[in-house]
C-alpha cells in the first residue's frame, strides 16, 4: 500500500493498492489539455450527468433491502456457464469474427486473425476488497491463463466491475497492448504495465495494434476507484475495426445522441456489445435499460435492424435492485418488437455473428417469476385521432 493524504490535513492513511493512482506529471497535463476536460473535470455528452443516486434515499432503500426483491437478485440455481476450452478458442472463426462473453462486460472478440480482450474481470468481488462488495453470481469459464495469447486488451472507464486489479497484474505479464481512455493508463503503471505498452486516447483518437484501428468513442458515464471521484480519469465506449469487420463496445452509459453521431463515423457494425443491466430509475443518466440498449444499437447501425446485439453487463454482480434476470427478459421482447437479431450465450459460449446465434433464454431455468413493468399499452393513432393498443418497447414513445 501507498500512502495518501486525507481530507484532514496532515493525516497521512494506508492507501489500498486496488485504488490506483491519481493522474499527475505529463499525463495530468494531457487532460488539462482535453477538450472534453473543463472546470477541472470530465464533461459528458449531452450536458451533466447524474452520478449519484437521485429521488429518496428511504425510497431505494425499501425497494433494494426488500425481502422478495432480494431473493430475485440471485439465482435459484447454478447459472449454466459453458464449458470453454482452448479447443474452443484454437480454432480460427470461420467467418473472421467470434464472440466469446466471459459475463458482465468481459468479452473476447476474435476479429480478421487478431484477439481482444474487453474489460476483462476474472476477480470473485468486483470491490478493493477481497472480503466485500458484489461477489460473482457465476465462475468464471475458463483460467484467464487458459484464454490463450491476446493481442490488446480494451478498458472502458475505471470502475471496478470493468477494471480489476488482479487481472491487470496477471496480463501485465504477456505482450498484449492496453487500449484505455484518458488517465486510466495510471492505474495500470502503478500495476505493473510498461509504458510502452499503453495506448492511452481521448474521445474520437484512434490507434493501430496489429491489422486493427482503435478508436476511444464518448459515452455518458463517470469515472473513479479511491474515496474521492475527481472525475480525473476519462470513460469511453470502443469501436475496433479490420479489414473486413467492426465491433462496438459500449462501457457504461446512459442512453444519448451520440450513438447516431458514432454509427455515422463507424458504422454501420457486425456485433455491438451494448450494456443494458444495472439501470435504475434512481441513476438513468449513466445506465441504460434493455429498451434503451436496443434503440443506441439501431442508432448505431443507422436506425435500422443490422448485425447481431451482444447484451453485456448483467447476470454476472448484482450491482442494481432489479432482479438478476430481468434485463434478458426485457431484452427479448423489446429486441423482438424492433425486429432486431440478438444473441443470448451463456457465459463462455463463444458464437460467430454471422453465423447461427444462441438464443435461448437459458437464465429461466433458474430465475424466479419475473414481473414485466416494462410491457405498457401501444399508442395507435385510430381514423378519428384516438389511441388504442401497446406501446413499441424499443422506439420513441
Amino acid at each position: 500500500m501507498a500512502a495518501f493524504r486525507s481530507p484532514s490535513p496532515g493525516l497521512s492513511v494506508p492507501r489500498p493498492a486496488a485504488f490506483g493512482v491519481d493522474p499527475s506529471g505529463e499525463r495530468m497535463a494531457r487532460i488539462r489539455r482535453s477538450p472534453h476536460f473543463r472546470d477541472g473535470v470530465f464533461q459528458n455528452p449531452g450536458g451533466t450527468a447524474r452520478t449519484r443516486p437521485s429521488g429518496s434515499a428511504a425510497e431505494f432503500a425499501k425497494i433494494y433491502f426488500n425481502k422478495e426483491a432480494r431473493l430475485r437478485r440471485s439465482p435459484r440455481g447454478p447459472i449454466p456457464v459453458h464449458a470453454t476450452t482452448l479447443a474452443d478458442l484454437a480454432r480460427p472463426p470461420a467467418t473472421g469474427l467470434r464472440l466469446t462473453w466471459m459475463g458482465h462486460s468481459s468479452v473476447l472478440a476474435e476479429i480478421d486473425g487478431q484477439r481482444v480482450l474487453f474489460d476483462p474481470v476474472w476477480g470473485e468481488r468486483c470491490s478493493p476488497f477481497p472480503f466485500a462488495g458484489p461477489k460473482r453470481l457465476h465462475p468464471v469459464p475458463l483460467p484467464l491463463a487458459a484464454l490463450g495469447p491476446v493481442d490488446v486488451v480494451v478498458i472502458s472507464h475505471d470502475h471496478y466491475d470493468h477494471l480489476d486489479m488482479p487481472t491487470i497484474k496477471a496480463l501485465a505479464g504477456t505482450d498484449t497492448v492496453f487500449a484505455v481512455p484518458l488517465g486510466v493508463g495510471g492505474h495500470l503503471e502503478h500495476w505493473g504495465v510498461s509504458p510502452d505498452r499503453l495506448r492511452e486516447l481521448d474521445w474520437h483518437e484512434s490507434t493501430r495494434v496489429g491489422g486493427l484501428t482503435l478508436t476511444a468513442t464518448p459515452a455518458r458515464h463517470f469515472c473513479g476507484r479511491g474515496l474521492r471521484n475527481t472525475q480525473h480519469t476519462l470513460w469511453a465506449s470502443w469501436v475496433v475495426a479490420g479489414d473486413e469487420h467492426r465491433v462496438y463496445h459500449s462501457g457504461d452509459t446512459g442512453y444519448f445522441d451520440g450513438f447516431r453521431d458514432i454509427g455515422a463515423a463507424h458504422g454501420p457494425f457486425d456485433a455491438t456489445m451494448i450494456q443494458l443491466g444495472a439501470y435504475a430509475e434512481f441513476w438513468p443518466d449513466i445506465h441504460m435499460t434493455p429498451e434503451e440498449g436496443v434503440r443506441a444499437h439501431l442508432d448505431l447501425q443507422g436506425g435500422r435492424p443490422h448485425g447481431a446485439l451482444l447484451p453485456i453487463h448483467w447476470g454476472t454482480f448484482n450491482l442494481a435492485p432489479h432482479a438478476w434476470a430481468e434485463p434478458g427478459e426485457w431484452t427479448k421482447d423489446a429486441a423482438e418488437e424492433a425486429g432486431q437479431t440478438v444473441a443470448f450465450p451463456r457465459p463462455g459460449e463463444p458464437f460467430e455473428p454471422a453465423g447461427k446465434l444462441p438464443v435461448e433464454a437459458w437464465w429461466r431455468a433458474v430465475s424466479g417469476p419475473i414481473e414485466h413493468p416494462w410491457r405498457r399499452p401501444r399508442i395507435v393513432e385510430g381514423a378519428a385521432g384516438t389511441s388504442k393498443g401497446d406501446l413499441d418497447l424499443a422506439g420513441e414513445r
